[in-house]
């Protein structure tokens, strides 16, 4: 486990440095293990994490890593006391605080890593925060709330050397790695086509938002903006239906691409898109009502098209993604009764000798038709991680150190991975961009209805320039982005 002195390198574990400065032969300092018993674990030994966002996912996180025998959760953060009553019932010694900027500044000496499971708008600067103190950190996915702060991420996980995972249990699961295999093994061919959905969004979409509430006595409403525009309470901002406006999540694409697309990121030879169409559905039509029209909501429906050119030079792959109900034509080789995927969505990769299908997450991969699999043979050849256990991966890798542990979404991957999602994002608020608010005629109002282009270095739209405002949003004083 590291004991980060510097932002720039690595540096021993502590029992390590106990070792080399002479301290470890002094019992007044280390008790030998076996005077301790058998089994156990030197508090010097052990990875000491604070929660930033402790209620919902970020409860259930704490209490995955808690499962370790050399996890101290010794910090917890929430803006909203009524979150984190659970995880401060269950972490009673953890110190408390609703702000993760005073947290890191007081307790940084004794935190080791953090997690970081707040709404979308905030991911980027508490994480960024931690790494910047050489904190390890796991952070819930979507990994960012913008193009730009994925970007920034994927860089500072190489400027600060620290341990990073995206929170995309799957990536760690058993069926995206047999993908993986049936994939290398050639017997579904040249892959060009994949086919990706989801049941999301399942919260509340398009309320009203001038309604003005009555901010909760538990609840810091300005800690919980962060960056975003400061506006009025409305209580169908939070708790978990932030995701369905744009200022603090990231819509259904955003909920579940990184569970659902990650075998697509994961396995086929691409990187960025080239560009990037969609279409939307739900209220933003020329029809309604002016107040229906509002640009912080994320749609009911959507389908998205990415065109990626793949890194061998062989060509692109067109990855299509359909969420709101809306699903993929099924495919012919799947019989009366046979599901598509599973409840929460699916992935389909359609190669030009056969198709094969998983469920979300990679779970449950299998050749189309059904019957291909009782006589495939496609031995392992993946390591497995054990128990497919995302959390207990990422705590072993930051005891073991940086350039020794391995998780399996590092930021190196996970930031890229996020970043070329998020293209999907800045083509709908582009379709949803009106240009031109007294047009008179739907193709003169919605100029962003469109193939866009997108140049992946410079991180920009180059045939509609008006996108270009979502890959960078503009933050709140205090509460910037700074490498």
């Amino acid at each position: 486990m590291e004991d980060k002195k510097t932002k720039q390198m690595s540096t021993p574990s502590r029992r390590e440095f106990l070792k080399a400065s002479g301290l470890a032969a002094t019992s007044f300092f280390i008790v030998p293990r076996h005077v301790l018993g058998k089994g156990y674990i030197a508090p010097s030994d052990k990875l000491n994490i604070a929660g930033i966002g402790v209620g919902g996912k970020g409860r259930s996180d704490l209490a995955s890593f808690a499962k370790s025998p050399n996890v101290n959760i010794v910090a917890l953060c929430d803006v909203d006391d009524r979150q984190a009553v659970t995880s401060r019932e269950n972490f009673p010694k953890a110190k408390y605080y609703k702000d993760f900027r005073e947290m890191l500044q007081k307790e940084h000496k004794n935190i080791d890593a953090c997690s970081i499971s707040t709404p979308d708008n905030t991911h980027a600067v508490a994480t960024l925060a931690a790494m910047q103190l050489g904190k390890h950190v796991y952070t819930q996915k979507p990994l960012t709330h913008d193009i730009y702060e994925a970007r920034i991420l994927g860089q500072a996980a190489k400027k600060y050397k620290v341990i990073t995972q995206m929170g995309n249990q799957g990536g760690s699961g058993n069926g995206v790695r047999r993908m993986q295999e049936i994939y290398n093994s050639g017997i579904i061919g040249k892959v060009d086509k994949v086919l990706c959905w989801t049941n999301r969004p399942v919260w509340p979409q398009a309320i009203p938002s001038d309604i003005v509430d009555p901010i909760p006595k538990e609840l810091d409403f300005d800690l919980w903006l962060g960056p975003s525009p400061k506006v009025g309470y409305n209580k169908s901002y939070h708790p978990w239906n932030w995701r369905g406006w744009w200022p603090y999540g990231t819509g259904a694409l955003g909920d579940m691409a990184c569970h659902i697309m990650d075998p697509v990121y994961r396995i086929l030879p691409i990187l960025y898109p080239s560009s990037v169409e969609c279409s939307v559905g739900g209220t933003w039509t020329f029809t309604l009502r002016e107040k229906d029209n509002n640009p912080d909501w994320t749609p009911f429906t959507t389908s998205i098209h990415l065109d990626y050119p793949r890194n061998d030079g062989e060509g692109n792959i067109k990855v299509s993604w359909y969420d709101g109900g809306i699903l993929p034509e099924l495919p012919e080789e799947l019989l009366p009764g046979e599901t598509f995927g599973n409840s929460d969505g699916g992935v389909l990769f359609i190669g030009s000798k056969g198709k094969l299908m998983a469920d979300c997450y990679g779970a449950n991969p299998r050749l189309l038709p059904l019957k291909e699999n009782d006589i495939i043979n496609v031995p392992e050849t993946l390591a497995r991680v054990p128990n497919e256990d995302h959390y207990l991966q990422w705590v072993n890798a930051c005891i073991d150190g940086y350039g020794k542990g391995i998780t399996s979404s590092p930021f190196e991957y996970a930031a890229p991975f996020t970043e070329s999602i998020l293209i999907g994002n800045l083509a709908l608020r582009s379709w949803m961009s009106r240009d031109n608010p007294t047009a008179q005629r739907n193709a003169d109002k919605y100029m962003g209805r469109k193939k866009l282009y997108w140049d992946a270095e410079n991180m920009k739209v180059t045939n509609y320039d008006n996108a270009n405002q979502f890959v960078k949003r503009a933050y709140r004083e205090g509460w910037e982005l700074k490498l």
